[in-house]
């Protein structure tokens, strides 16, 4: 977590626009380890819109994409942390007091166990959510849609370990009710360890079910009363024990069906074929009976499952990110990437190798940008927005920097045309007048308008490199390299 710790200081620092509740930092103390984040806070709708790219939807990370009603995206704060955003459906929350009490209850848990929550939006009709971003997947794609291999047994056990511990510290801290825990709730940090979802601690709306998932893994109660308990996220947990040990998603009711005829060989995945020992694989089948009772008050607690997990640990030492065979978070340098040289100059904060390239670009990169134009448009005005435009260009080729920033804002302020490309002159002639962070801020707003652009990430890099954000600004840089390595292979 040492690079997030880093980027967490300099929220710290700067309140966004946002209230903040409680103190500076939020430090949890946990088995011996402290966890720094910045305290809870509200985002104003516009900061989000920014993170996310207009909540662009290259930038969806939920399954079903954007048919779902409540969507998560990936994205950045100011260019710096990154970030998961739930925007819930509209008619989701109608009361904004309930939703605000909700989230800033769940946003003063802090435990490196769970991806936890930064903050909301609570702005008119809009609800949002403000988690840490995971970005190695969930232990659903891990475990029933891998690609190179399947997860190996020491992992998985590490895996519901590390579960239980997130739901005791959840219960410690009177917060004992998750609703439809499941393998997409559980997600993988920079270091491969597995954390659960802060955002099952609230529901997806004031009245809405607890549970979404197939009728045949929901606890027998919730289907006779309606009502979630802790027993039932136990349940839940019981589904989870037979995911991770079938490498499936078994309808309890068949699972238990097959423990009773004593046919685990149906039950375990073929691909731990010898990773684990009978002994091993009889306790978590007999935990996950006693989690599936149909009895709520005959399943374990939370410190149950734990005093039953921890024993099972046999490989405590190897990193998660070893065990799942992905490199590190960060582990590749920019120096590793094949810099292009408007990349490369970005990186060197070459601000006179910038100007040449972009000039050299020209606009060829606005092409494909909606730029809707009623008739009415083509007035007086209109010409007036293409004469600013004009003045700005020739004042960017002549290195008038002060002359491109004042010309290049009337356009933007006119508002009938967008063009990334006048942000990206813009954001060069702020840096050239030693403005970076009005610079950071252009560069944002190219990405609302052209989500996937390289040439934006680049450019964030340079402003962050002014403002001294080495990290940040290396990020930036792979970003953009990535994007650009993906679409010149098609992808």
């Amino acid at each position: 977590m040492g690079a997030c710790v880093s980027k967490v200081t300099c929220c710290c620092r700067k309140p966004h626009n946002g209230v903040t509740h409680e103190s500076a930092d939020a430090v949890t103390e946990e088995q011996g380890e402290a966890y720094e984040l910045p305290a809870f806070q509200e985002f104003t709708f516009e900061q989000l819109r920014l993170a996310t790219s207009g909540f662009a939807v290259e930038n969806i990370v939920s399954e079903h994409g954007e048919k779902a009603p409540n969507v998560v995206y990936k994205g950045k704060l100011d260019a710096q942390r990154r970030i998961a955003v739930k925007r819930f459906n509209r008619s989701a929350w109608p009361d904004p007091r309930q939703f605000l009490e909700e989230a800033r209850s769940v946003g003063q848990l802090r435990s490196k166990r769970l991806a936890n929550l930064l903050g909301c939006c609570c702005e008119g009709d809009e609800r949002l959510l403000v988690a840490e971003y995971m970005p190695n997947d969930t232990l659903a794609k891990h475990l029933f849609h891998w690609e190179s291999q399947a997860m190996k047994w020491p992992m998985r056990l590490r895996v519901v370990l590390y579960l239980a511990e997130a739901l005791e510290y959840c219960t410690s801290r009177g917060r004992a009710l998750y609703h439809d825990l499941n393998a997409y709730r559980v997600l993988f940090d920079d270091d491969c360890n597995p954390r659960l979802s802060c955002f099952g601690l609230m529901k997806n709306s004031r009245d809405g079910k607890s549970y979404s998932t197939n009728l045949a893994f929901t606890p027998p109660e919730y289907m006779r009363t309606g009502r979630i308990t802790p027993e039932s996220v136990i349940y839940s947990f019981g589904t989870m024990l037979l995911d991770v040990l079938s490498g499936k998603h078994i309808p309890p009711s068949h699972a238990l069906d097959l423990i009773r005829d004593r046919n685990f060989n149906m039950l375990t995945d073929s691909c731990l074929e010898g990773q684990f020992s009978n002994e091993e694989g009889t306790e978590l089948v007999r935990l996950a009976s006693r989690c599936l009772h149909y009895e709520p008050r005959e399943r374990p607690n939370v410190r149950s499952l734990l005093l039953s997990l921890a024993p099972l640990q046999k490989d405590v030492e190897t990193p998660s990110y070893e065990l799942m065979d992905i490199p590190r978070g960060g582990a590749s340098s920019v120096q590793s990437l094949p810099l292009s040289p408007l990349a490369e100059a970005c990186s060197r904060k070459d601000l006179t190798a910038i100007h040449e390239i972009l000039e050299k670009t020209g606009y060829k990169d606005d092409e494909g940008t909606a730029n809707e134009l009623s008739f009415q448009m083509w007035t007086n005005q209109m010409q007036d927005t293409l004469n600013s435009k004009k003045k700005g260009d020739n004042a960017f080729r002549q290195k008038d920097f002060t002359t491109a920033i004042d010309c290049y804002s009337q356009f933007i302020e006119v508002g009938t045309m967008v063009s990334p490309t006048i942000y990206a002159r813009r954001c060069l002639s702020y840096l050239m007048n030693d403005k970076p962070q009005e610079a950071l801020s252009d560069a944002m707003q190219a990405l609302v308008i052209s989500p996937t652009w390289p040439t934006a990430f680049y450019l964030q890099a340079a402003a962050l490199l002014a403002q001294g954000m080495e990290n940040e600004a290396q990020e930036a840089l792979k970003d953009g390299c990535n994007l650009e390595q993906s679409s010149s292979s098609g992808h």
